[in-house]
């Protein structure tokens, strides 16, 4: 969680939940804490703020590092202890090479996820009604297979010769000549 106002300033180093107190990198001790507050989104966590008085602000060298604000006093917003630890807890198992292995998987997942809403305008449809939407999509995910495909490097062996059908078995059994492949018609 960054400060409202510093890009830099992580100012959860600097609070304590116990005095109701947030301190600033230049050793200013918050004059407000208020909240928790419910934020306008309801999947957000709710937020505590705590405010610096302008006489606390103003005179600081490192001000304009820290709020641009109009009255010149710095504004901090963070979650609540219990969410705070959970917050802290989850980034340091984000660090472990379990996670990293896990998170591999979905990280290829959201690259073509991100591949689809980006690069193919998947976000918007342009038909009207299920049964249509679903064609598009699954042309579209024709079309980037066949892309993909297109750029990989050709393969050095031949490939192996499929196994014949059952039916093409039956056939050869039976001494009835079958048709060439369509893919080998014309050489």
């Amino acid at each position: 969680m960054l400060c409202s106002c510093c890009p830099n300033h992580r100012p959860e180093a600097g609070v304590d939940y116990d005095k109701r107190q947030v301190t600033c990198p230049q050793g200013q001790v918050s004059a407000g804490w208020h909240g928790p507050y419910p934020t306008s989104s309801l999947t957000a966590a709710p937020l505590i703020v705590a405010r610096f008085t302008k006489s606390q602000c103003r005179p600081c060298p490192a001000r304009t590092q820290c709020t641009s604000t109009a009255d010149n006093a710095r504004t901090v917003g963070f979650p609540p202890r219990e969410l705070r630890n959970l917050q802290l807890r989850v980034r340091a198992e984000q660090q472990t090479p379990e996670w990293k292995a896990r998170y591999a998987v979905r990280s290829g997942v959201e690259g073509t996820v991100n591949e689809f809403a980006h690069g193919h305008g998947m976000r918007r449809c342009r038909y009207r009604g299920q049964s249509k939407a679903h064609v598009q999509h699954v042309l579209t995910a024709i079309a980037v297979n066949i892309e993909r495909l297109s750029g990989l490097p050709p393969t050095e062996k031949a490939s192996l010769s499929r196994r014949p059908t059952a039916f093409q078995s039956y056939l050869d059994r039976c001494g009835i000549s079958r048709p060439k492949s369509w893919r080998t018609l014309g050489t």
